[in-house]
């Protein structure tokens, strides 16, 4: 029974140690490219809060169509290792709130490291905020332009939470290897990546999986 139990400490010890030497290697293995590029832009590695992961995306500021979801599900689908980076001077404002409690909305990177390509998917933490705030927020920077361009997006959003599907995030940008993805995001998504959407916004009902 004492060799046992000895023999089950070994392997528990065992299995620590190698998952913790698999997380330093993933850790290390950014490319010299990706390197190279977080560099550039000031940005280093970075853990979104569970909220916005765990909650579902948008993709068209202006007048999105569809829902998104999750976060984490797309970041798990992409084919590549990924990484989440935050600008430098985003984690200072983070850091320097006031209130901590107060809502804001700040930039994420998802960094997908591929041999041939490095693919940032720039996203919009919004966990943070309710519909109402998500218009406020906005009217800071375009005053009562801002008012008239989202109230259609905001009714439709607090329809999608009214049937359950709450928003936290926004996919605002695809760029790889530092050039702009230029075709809507929404239908880059749905054709070249196949992730499909949960939500209608437009019809305002769910969509069948």
């Amino acid at each position: 029974m004492t060799y046992l139990r000895m023999s089950l400490r070994y392997l528990l010890l065992f299995v620590v140690l190698t998952s913790q030497a698999l997380t330093a290697c993933q850790a290390r293995a950014a490319s010299q490219k990706a390197l190279d590029l977080r560099q550039a832009n000031a940005l280093s590695v970075f853990t979104p809060p569970e909220k916005f992961l765990a909650g579902n995306f948008i993709a068209d500021e202006m007048d999105p169509a569809s829902i998104f979801g999750t976060v984490k599900a797309f970041a798990a689908s992409r084919s590549c290792p990924s990484t989440w980076l935050i600008e430098e001077g985003e984690r200072s404002r983070l850091a320097g709130k006031a209130d901590p409690a107060a809502p804001v909305e700040y930039t994420l990177y998802l960094e997908e490291d591929c041999p041939d390509k490095v693919v940032y998917y720039v996203f919009i933490d919004q966990s943070a905020m309710t519909p109402k705030q998500w218009i406020d927020w906005r009217q800071q920077f375009h005053k009562s332009k801002a008012e008239k361009e989202y109230t259609t997006a905001k009714d439709r959003l607090d329809k999608a939470l009214q049937d359950g599907v709450a928003v936290t995030g926004e996919l605002r940008f695809i760029l790889r290897n530092g050039e702009l993805q230029g075709k809507p995001l929404e239908e880059v998504l749905r054709a070249e990546y196949k992730f499909v959407p949960i939500y209608d916004l437009k019809q305002g009902k769910k969509l069948s999986q």
